[in-house]
C-alpha cells in the first residue's frame, strides 16, 4: 500500500537513509551523522516516517535528517521506493547510503560480537545473509554511495563518511576545547594534546600580581611580552594551525589541547585565552568553535 504523503510544508530537509547489512556498520554511521548535526532515528515504523518528516519539515529548526533501515524494518522495505519517490518529489533530498560486507567477514563479525543475527533462524548465519541481501536489494540499487566496510576499521568508517558527507557540502567543523590546568593537580584526564609553560616567567614571584589569575590585564601582559613567551606562541600557532586541520580529516569531532603551569592560575590562563584568540580565526578567515576552560584558575 502506498505511503501516503502531505505536501511539504516549511523547510526542505536533506534525509539521508542509513541501510545495508547486518553488522556492516550502519549503528556506526548513523552516530557520525549525528555527531555532524543530523537528527537520527533508527528502526522508525513506517507508518510514522512520513508524520516525522512533515513536521520537521514545518518547524524548520532541523533541516537534516537520518533515518536508519535494516531487515528488522520490514514495513519499509515494502514500499520503501514508493515512500523516497514521493519524498523526493516534496522538495527533499533524499539519499540512500548503503554499507556492504564481505559475506566471510560478516560471519566473522557475528562469531566475534556473539550477537544473533536478526533474520537467523536456528544459527544459521550464512543463510541469513543470503536472505537479508535479496530483501535489501532493492535499496542496494538505489543507493547513492555503497561503502565496502569489509576492511575498515570503526575510525577508517568515521573518516570515510566525512569525506563523503563533505563533498556533500555539509563538511563538520571539529570543536577545540582549550583547558589550562596546574600540573600540582595531575593532567586532564580528557587531554589530546598536553603543552608544558612551566619555563616561561611566573607571576606568582611578582607580589602585585601574585593575588591576579591569567584573565587580568597586568598577568597576561608580563606573561606575553616574555621573549619566552613570544617564540613558544610563535611555534604553538603554527603547530596547531597545521594539525587542526589534519585531525579534521580524520574525522575527529572534538579536540582538548591542554596547557599547564604550576599551579593553574596564571601563565596557563594567559596562554589559554591567547590561543584561543588566533585559533578561532581559523585559517583563511575560516571561523572556527573554540571554547576556553580554565580547571584550576580559582584554587
Amino acid at each position: 500500500m502506498p505511503y501516503a504523503l502531505p505536501p511539504t510544508v516549511g523547510t526542505p530537509l536533506h534525509i539521508v537513509v542509513v541501510t545495508g547489512m547486518s553488522g556492516a556498520g550502519r549503528t556506526s554511521a548513523l552516530h557520525v551523522l549525528e555527531d555532524v548535526g543530523f537528527f537520527c532515528v533508527d528502526n522508525l515504523p513506517p507508518k510514522l516516517a512520513p508524520g516525522l518528516v512533515e513536521l520537521l519539515a514545518a518547524e524548520g529548526q532541523l533541516t537534516r535528517v537520518g533515518l536508519g533501515v535494516d531487515v528488522r524494518t520490514r514495513g519499509f522495505l515494502v514500499g520503501a521506493g514508493d515512500l523516497l519517490d514521493r519524498l523526493s518529489a516534496g522538495g527533499h533530498e533524499v539519499e540512500v547510503l548503503f554499507l556492504d560486507c564481505a559475506d566471510d567477514v560478516l560471519v566473522r563479525r557475528y562469531s566475534e560480537s556473539r550477537r544473533p543475527h536478526p533474520l537467523a533462524q536456528g544459527g544459521d548465519v550464512i543463510e541469513a545473509i543470503a536472505r537479508e541481501r535479496e530483501r535489501l536489494a532493492s535499496l542496494r540499487v538505489r543507493a547513492r554511495r555503497v561503502i565496502d566496510t569489509s576492511r575498515l576499521s570503526v575510525h577508517e568508517l568515521r573518516r570515510t563518511l566525512v569525506e563523503a558527507i563533505g563533498r556533500s557540502g555539509a563538511r563538520p567543523t571539529m570543536q577545540v576545547r582549550i583547558v589550562s590546568f596546574g600540573f600540582k593537580y595531575g593532567l586532564p584526564v580528557d587531554a589530546d594534546l598536553v603543552f608544558d609553560l612551566r619555563f616561561l616567567p611566573n607571576p606568582h614571584h611578582v607580589p602585585e600580581l601574585k593575588p591576579l589569575t591569567g584573565r587580568d590585564p597586568p598577568v597576561a601582559e608580563y606573561v606575553l611580552r616574555a621573549p619566552e613567551t613570544q617564540s613558544l606562541l610563535v611555534d604553538l600557532k603554527r603547530v596547531l594551525t597545521d594539525w587542526l586541520p589534519r585531525y579534521e580529516a580524520e574525522g575527529k569531532a572534538y579536540l582538548t589541547i591542554a596547557v599547564g603551569c604550576t599551579g593553574g592560575r596564571h601563565r596557563s590562563v594567559a596562554i589559554a585565552e591567547e590561543l584561543a584568540r588566533t585559533l578561532r580565526a581559523g585559517t583563511e578567515g575560516e571561523a572556527r568553535e573554540v571554547t576556553v576552560a580554565h580547571r584550576d584558575v580559582s584554587r
